[in-house]
Formats: structure tokens, sequence, C-alpha cells
């Protein structure tokens, strides 16, 4: 056979053609049990020819000893020969036993081609086709990561156009405003471009960042892969080389009669190169290819731009904190990956030691050792790529603004009390209220605030210091809005005054997050009653002993009343009036949370600070303060002129009818100031109500959540404005 003149190189010719590659080194690998059944086969034929052999020289051997006599020396000879043989049969039994030999000789031929040619090749088929199949799923992870970043670069497209029609909406609803509201609907919209701006910038460098991906994945990802597979295909050729000389061999020393032809075999093979194979596979596959185009800005349908990033001072802050958080990164991305080079390469070179002889270890163990480092390097070459793409993406567009940079030593922080972002100036809340702040200057912050936070620390601060920084930044962030947007905006007319009607705003979950405010009247509507259809037990039912108290009380008598024309401020001292109210519970309270205080059913208590969007101040006769909920209060005294009306709030469980006999429950209460939203459940499984006190309930049905699980296995949700229980494993938060 010709000899190679250039050893071709799957990786640098087919490009991203893994499919074909994979499925002809499978057939490949497939081949080597034609080749094993073989050998096999041709074990069986040599064991059959043995046992016929056998066969012969022991039917011959019978034949003989019954004619040994009679041809020696008669049928009725005078003396009885004994064990004594004429020459014939002496040379006849010569070549019996030789027949035996050769019989030996086949038996031990067929055993050998099963121990040392067919037992081989299936073992290697096996071996082969793992490393195979572990190619397949590099190729599969690579191929996965690639459209993982075309989708996540077509989610912030998404995030993108969102941002773009906010604009628009917000533009839309300042053109609508009036007098005192479009300042703050001015203020809205300026601060809604900002962000757009943001996620326009974090479009942009995403594109940078998945074109990079791309290239790597088409350039180096894949056609290492593909040398890889040509590799071991050019490995599995050299095997079976070796397999085939050790079966010539065997054969060669068992049937000498063959061994011209079998020399000429055994001078055939050796020739067979594995290069051969490989050439003959890429000159039939060879394929035009076209590498995709890189991704392009697309501006939103309805916020018209170009490519250009965002420069203004308030986008130099992301950029400065996104840049300064990237080339941090860098150098130890850097490093890391140097050091799984490293690795890799040593690796190599003890490959290449075990081909040569050198190395006396397993090939297919340090392949897989191999793959292993290499999918580690894989995984930080791509965290390094991606930050390097975007310190250069910034750094090209706005310079290395990092420079000078007072960065904020921010961590991770959970805030167990009640905080304030110092940035945007909203109240950092909920069940994880998870954050940032600053271990220098005492700096807080939203997750989604720490990279518009500009990078101004003061440095380590002392605890005073930190508290006059936090009452400083705290008021810059609430008259940061005005002072930003308070001129007119460009493209922006001026709008005519708004006036503002009363209004009530309700809550989803039934009742008036702000009662005192309305003037309506008007009660909330009764959910109907709905047919749950029974299904599944809760895994363990509550015992009657530990079940709660679920009877629900009467609704309040009081109910939402008219706002006065003139309501004064919402927190009024107990100190601005002489004549201190006093009020009844009509409802046990447990407190829930710090601020509050619990009280029994029937404790008078004085009036400390009014309503509050539907919870008050009050003083305990033990001169403890804290927050109940208004709707549990029966005033006893007439609100002053001047004091602020208390809100009425009422929660729809008036559509009861009467109240159950037992202990009174006060109905759901309002969330305090500063809440944002309700807490959601969803059914997880059908459930049916075994009393009054449960709700009945569908998979997927929501409900409002208003006390987790105490530990009994019960949660307390609310829906129409009425309160129960369910079992808290059948539910999850949505």
């Amino acid at each position: 056979m010709a000899e190679v003149d250039i050893a071709p190189r799957f990786g640098a010719e087919l490009k991203d053609g893994f499919k074909p590659v994979n499925a002809w080194i499978s057939n490949g690998i497939a081949w080597l049990d034609d080749i094993q059944q073989f050998y096999r086969e041709r074990a069986a034929i040599e064991k059959e020819y043995s046992s016929k052999l056998y066969g012969l020289a022991k039917k011959n051997f019978e034949k003989k000893s019954k004619r040994s006599s009679s041809l020696s020396v008669g049928d009725t000879p005078t003396l009885t020969p004994g064990s004594l043989e004429c020459a014939s049969l002496t040379t006849w039994t010569t070549q019996l036993s030789v027949l035996e030999s050769r019989a030996a000789e086949h038996d031990r031929c067929s055993a050998e081609l099963i121990l040392q040619i067919a037992d081989p090749l299936k073992n290697l088929a096996a071996r082969y086709e793992e490393l195979r199949k572990s190619h397949a799923e590099y190729a599969s992870k690579l191929e996965r990561e690639r459209d993982m970043s075309y989708g996540d670069l077509k989610k912030i497209k998404g995030r993108y156009d969102g941002a773009c029609q906010e604009v628009e909406n917000r533009r839309k609803k300042t053109e609508s405003s009036f007098d005192h509201s479009k300042t703050k609907a001015q203020s809205a919209y300026q601060q809604q471009i900002m962000d757009m701006h943001n996620v326009k910038n974090t479009y942009l460098i995403n594109i940078n960042v998945t074109n990079q991906q791309k290239s790597k994945y088409y350039h180096e990802y894949v056609p290492e892969l593909l040398d890889s597979l040509q590799d071991l295909s050019e490995t599995r050729v050299t095997q079976v080389n070796s397999l085939w000389s050790l079966a010539v061999q065997l054969e060669t020393s068992t049937l000498a009669r063959s061994t011209d032809h079998l020399r000429h075999l055994g001078s055939e093979i050796p020739r067979n190169d594995p290069k051969l194979d490989s050439m003959m596979f890429v000159r039939h596959n060879v394929a035009p290819w076209q590498e995709p185009q890189d991704m392009v800005f697309e501006p939103s349908p309805v916020w018209l731009d170009d490519s250009a990033m965002a420069t203004d001072e308030t986008a130099k802050i992301y950029l400065r904190n996104l840049l300064s958080k990237s080339k941090g990164q860098l150098r130890e991305l850097k490093q890391e990956v140097d050091n799984k080079r490293r690795e890799v390469e040593n690796i190599k070179r003890i490959r290449r030691s075990i081909r040569e002889g050198r190395d006396k270890r397993d090939e297919v163990e340090l392949v897989k050792a191999m793959f292993s480092v290499q999918e580690t390097l894989h995984q930080v070459e791509r965290k390094r790529l991606t930050a390097e793409v975007e310190t250069h993406t910034i750094t090209s567009t706005v310079g290395d603004v990092s420079l000078g940079a007072q960065n904020h030593q921010f961590k991770s922080q959970t805030f167990k009390v009640p905080t304030n972002c110092d940035l945007c100036g909203e109240r950092i809340w909920g069940l994880s209220a998870k954050g940032f702040d600053c271990r220098d200057c005492g700096y807080t912050c939203h997750s989604k605030c720490e990279l518009k936070v500009p990078a101004e620390c003061p440095g380590e601060q002392s605890k005073e210091d930190k508290k006059k920084l936090k009452v400083e930044r705290q008021a810059t962030s609430k008259a940061a809005p005005l002072q930003t947007n308070g001129g007119q905006h460009d493209g922006i007319s001026e709008l005519p005054a708004l006036s503002r009607s009363n209004t009530m705003d309700t809550l989803s979950s039934g009742y008036a997050a702000s009662a005192n405010r309305s003037v309506s009247g008007r009660q909330p509507n009764e959910e109907p009653t709905l047919d749950v259809p029974s299904g599944p037990q809760p895994a363990a039912s509550k015992p009657a002993t530990l079940r709660k108290n679920r009877i629900i009380a009467p609704p309040p008598t009081q109910y939402i009343s008219e706002m006065p024309a003139n309501p004064p401020s919402r927190s009024v001292s107990s100190t601005s009036h002489p004549a201190e109210r006093r009020a009844k519970m009509n409802y046990a309270y447990q407190a829930t949370s710090d601020g509050e205080v619990t009280v029994d059913e029937g404790d008078e208590v004085t009036i400390v600070e009014p309503d509050d969007c539907g919870w008050t101040t009050v003083r305990l006769s033990s001169h403890s303060t804290g927050l109940v909920p208004t709707s549990y209060l029966e005033f006893l005294s007439t609100p002053s002129s001047s004091e602020r009306p208390i809100s009425s709030y009422s929660s729809s469980s008036a559509s009861l009818a009467g109240s159950i006999p037992g202990k009174k429950k006060g109905p759901a209460v309002a969330p305090k100031r500063g809440a944002k939203k309700l807490k959601y459940v969803e059914a997880l499984y059908d459930y049916e109500a075994r009393s009054d006190a449960e709700w009945s309930m569908s998979e997927g049905e929501r409900f409002v959540l208003v006390n987790r699980d105490g530990g009994d296995g019960w949660a307390d949700v609310e829906r129409g404005g009425l309160t129960k229980s369910v079992p808290a494993n059948y539910i999850q938060e949505i």
C-alpha cells in the first residue's frame, strides 16, 4: 500500500463534522465485534476439526486392536505373538499417534484464538465504545452550552425589548400625567431610561461573549474533539493490527503447511497503515462549510436605538462596577487556566511514552483522566473568556473607568431587621431579605442595586460614623429622583394638573391595605363556594388534640368610613393629644415580629399612634408599647377633630352569618407599612376539607399565605377574606 504523504487532521478539515465522524468511529468499533466473531468461529472450526481427528484416531486404534493379531500372525496361529505387531501395524500406529498429536495442536490453536484474540477483541471493543460515548457526551455538552449561550442572549434580548417597552409606557404615562403627579411620572420615566441603558449594555456585552464562545466552539472545542476521535480510530486500527499479527503467529506455528500463505498474510497486515482509512474517509466526506455570522445588536421595535453603549454618568457607574468585578476575576481565572493546561500537557506526554513503550500504564485510564481535566479546563476557560470580553468591551468604549475607584467591600447579607437600600431608598424586606452591605462603611443595598452603587467608599468607619452616613444616604436616596428629574425632560411637553378623586386600593386577598383612605364604603365581594373534588388525604393527619382552633370570629362592627376632607399626617405623636384615647381588644393577638405587642381579648389599651395602613400603636397597662391590627380594636372614646380618623378595616369575613362557639380568632390583618406584596401559595395536590376550619382545594388552586407551618403540619391560608387551614405539605410558595 502507498505511504501517506500528509497526515490528515479531522479538526482542521472537517470543522463542525462531529456527527459523521462519530458515526464513522462507531462503525469502526462495531466492526471489532465482527472480527471477534470471526475468530470465535475460526476457533470453533479448529475445535471441531480437532475432535474429528481424535475420533478418527480412536476409531482406527480400536479397529487395529481387533485386527492386530490376524494381520500380524493370521487367524489360527500356533503361537500367540503377545504384544508384538507387524511392521505395517507399527507404522500404522505411528501414523495414528501423529494424528492424535495434530488433533492436540488444533485444540491448542482453538483455545489460543479464544484467549488471545477473540476475548481481547471483545474487551477492546467495549473499552473503545466507552471512550466513543464519552466523546459523544462531551460533544452534546458542548452543543448544549452553545445553545444555552444562544438562549441566554435571546432572553437578554427579550429583557431589553421589555425595558424599552417599559420606557415607552413610562413616557406615555408622563404625557398623560398632570400637576403634582407629573414630577413623579417624569422621575419614573428617567429612572426607567437608566435601567433600560443598563439592560442594553448587558445585552451588548452578552452579544460579544456569545460570539466569542461560538468562535471557541467552532475553532477550538469541536476541532479538538474531532482530533481526539481521529486519534481513537487510529489507535483502534493499531490495536487490531497487533491482534491480527498475533493470530498469524498462532496459525503459523499450528499449520506448518500454510506457512507460506500465512507469511504473506503476515507481511500484508503491517502495511495496513491506520492513516489510510482516515485519509479515505476525509476525501469522501469533505463538504462546503461556512461559519455562522456573528451576533449583532438588534434595536427594539418600540425603542429605536443604535448599537453604541450608553456612557452617561449613571451607566458609567454600572460599567465601572462590572469592570472591577470582571478584572478581579480575570487574574485568578488566567492562573487557573494555565495550571489546567499544564496538567493536560503532562498527561499527553505520558500518553506518548505509553505508545513508545516507555510507560506501562493503562492508556484508556489515562484518557479518562485527561477528559476529566479538560472538562474542568473548559469550564474555567469559559469563565475567563467571559470576564476578558466584558473587560475589553467596557474599556474599549469608556476606557478603564475602574482606575481610582474606591470600591465598596460588599458582602452578601441577610437582613433580619427592616433595612432600607442606601441607593434607591426602598425597603430590603421579605423572608429571605438578601442584599449586600459594605464591610468598611456599612453601605446597604439590594442585590439588584449592587452594580448601580457609585464606587465612592469613604473607607473603614466607626459605628457612629456609619450611622451618620446611613442618615445622609437615606436622605440623598429619597431626594435624588426629584433633584435629577425635577426639570423638564426634552421632548415631553408640560402636562395639565391631575385632579385626584377618592379611590380605594384593595389587595388581592380581599382586604384594603389602607382602609382609612377609602370613601366607597363598599365591601369586597364574597367569593362563591367552590365545588372542589375530593383528593388524597394528608400524609400525616393532624391529631384532634393538636389541631388549631379554626373558629372564625364575627366580623368587626365598624366598616370603612368616609375619609375627612383634609386628612392629617400619617404619623401623629401621642404627645400631641392631651386627652389620650382608650380602646378595647375584641380579639387576642400574638406578636409575630419585632415592633408588635401581644395582647389578650378584652384588654384595654391606650392609643399611642393612630392607624397607619391597618395597624395602630398602643400602650398596655404594663407600659409595653407596640403595634396591633386596627381591626382588632374597639375604640372607647371619640377622636378629636385634629386627630387622624382610625381605619375601620374589615376583612371579607363579613360573609359569615354568625360566630361559632369557642375561642374567637381575629380576622386576617393587612400587611404593615413597608410591605411590598403578599405571599401566595399553590396547591400541589387535591384535598377535601374534613371540617369547617379547613379549605378544600384542587391542584393548581392559589391562596394567600397567612401563617406558615407552625410545626404541626398545617398552614393558614386566605381566600375571599376567609382564613382556614390546609396541610402544609400540600402547598408550595409561588
